[in-house]
């Protein structure tokens, strides 16, 4: 089994729970507004990292798209996903490279759903406490045939 770290919406705040958390995942995947870069280096002491820019992240040298590998499956990563209209920018890019997890970020708000065989997947906020917003990281859990997608409340 592979497990995946999932987070977005740090906004320059790495909770102090996230080490622990992550521990032990093969892999963690940021869907965006980082804040500053320091966040990726303090978590890739914990896994290796792919992350992506957000609308708010300036000057760190990410693409606003990335595509990888992991268990088996192609994860597509994208700060800003419409799940019912994506951009067309962003359908073309989903038509050329066909994949079987979407990870994204932005609203602040939790989703886990299919389009056809996709998984669109947020994991939700996880910056400083703010507006009342639940905040949280996820992991997934890949295994043959299967995703397995687990909400960890911050």
């Amino acid at each position: 089994m592979t497990r995946i770290g999932v987070i977005s919406d740090t906004h320059d705040y790495l909770d102090p729970a996230i080490p622990r958390l992550f521990k032990g995942v093969d892999h963690i995947l940021h869907g965006g507004d980082i804040g500053m870069p320091w966040l990726i280096s303090q978590l890739e002491a914990i896994a290796p990292v792919t992350a992506v820019l957000g609308n708010t992240d300036e000057g760190i040298a990410l693409k606003e798209t990335e595509v990888l590998r992991l268990a088996g499956r192609k994860f597509l990563i994208h700060h800003i996903v419409d799940v019912a209209a994506p951009s067309e920018k962003l359908k073309s890019r989903l038509q050329i490279d066909e994949p079987d997890v979407v990870v994204f970020g932005h609203t602040h708000r939790r989703y886990c759903g299919s389009v056809g065989q996709t998984l669109y997947f947020n994991p939700g906020y996880a910056g400083r406490p703010r507006f009342d917003l639940q905040r949280s990281v996820a992991i997934l859990r890949c295994e043959e045939g299967r995703i397995e997608a687990e909400f960890v409340d911050l």
